[in-house]
């Protein structure tokens, strides 16, 4: 009786789901990936429930209100962050998913009804954990960017010797960047060959908000108004290096702990082998007694 009001349930709602897709003249999920497929800065192709839950996300969007603050603000995390979309969408799209789980309170509470308080609880870590992604992804792409900073800024340091066409440094370097590194300074030289190079290098720190780029920004500002900044380069790639050994002391000292572990699980073996051949030997002691 049970698993036949789950399946009747299951089929009212795709029932109403199609239903409800007519009315309000959803597309079909074809269209509607290859919609989403262009708003992916990565070459991973859209899942067929991420494209439903995506397409009522803009249809709600619409309904979603901001302030211009916050509004400005998540626009400039989503454009950093690689995800080509408003920050009414994205809302959207948090709450669209987080209710999706949601929903399934009501099978639960008609089957097993314990089941409810762990949905709920799934839900609400749904909301959070979509809410904080942009967050999450510009946090990765910033430490990735950060990781290269010391390599460009000796870089840099080098050619002032010989030049100071920053387009020119930017550029070369360009080629034997990382993925995140490259996609950016190919923005940057973009908008500094569209635009005046100091207003470029502004918004280009502007999209990271990272200390170290700051530092960067400002010593190739300094090239540009004419200052020596042979020596400010110096200081910054020796800080750098100072930096970025203490990054790696850091991920370094994360791993003795596992070694613990390892040398633990390797100690309890010995002990056990040991343990083995004296009750081994016990035993051969006392079947010869008898």
């Amino acid at each position: 009786m049970i698993l036949i009001l789950f399946l009747f349930g299951l089929l009212i709602a795709f029932g109403l789901f199609f239903i409800l897709s007519d009315l309000l003249h959803l597309p079909y999920l074809s269209t509607a990936r290859a919609m989403l497929n262009t708003t992916k800065a990565e070459k991973q192709t859209a899942r067929s429930m991420e494209t439903y839950l995506m397409t009522w996300a803009v249809k709600f969007s619409q309904y979603v209100r901001m302030d211009e603050y916050k509004k400005g603000r998540m626009q400039n995390i989503l454009k950093a962050a690689g995800m080509n979309m408003t920050p009414e969408v994205y809302q959207a799209y948090v709450l669209v998913k987080s209710g999706a789980v949601l929903i399934g309170i009501i099978p639960a509470l008609l089957v097993f009804p314990l089941l409810s308080p762990l949905i709920l609880f799934l839900a609400v870590m749904v909301f959070f954990k979509e809410t904080g992604k942009a967050d999450e992804r510009l946090k990765v792409k910033r430490e990735e960017i950060e990781g290269e900073l010391p390599r460009f800024v000796a870089t840099v340091e080098q050619e002032l010797y010989n030049s100071r066409d920053i387009l020119s440094i930017v550029e070369n370097f360009k080629k034997n960047a990382g993925d995140s590194f490259a996609r950016e300074l190919d923005i940057l030289s973009a908008d500094m060959r569209s635009s005046s190079y100091e207003a470029a290098l502004t918004r280009f720190e502007a999209r990271l908000n990272s200390p170290m780029l700051s530092d960067v920004v400002r010593g190739l500002i300094g090239v540009l108004r004419g200052d020596n900044s042979v020596v400010y380069f110096q200081m910054l790639s020796h800080d750098f290096k100072q930096l970025e050994l203490q990054r790696l002391k850091a991920e370094a000292q994360k791993i003795p702990p596992k070694i613990k572990v390892f040398s633990f699980i390797m100690l309890v073996c010995f002990l056990q082998t040991y343990l083995a051949i004296i009750v081994f030997e016990i035993l051969k002691s006392l079947g010869s007694m008898f």
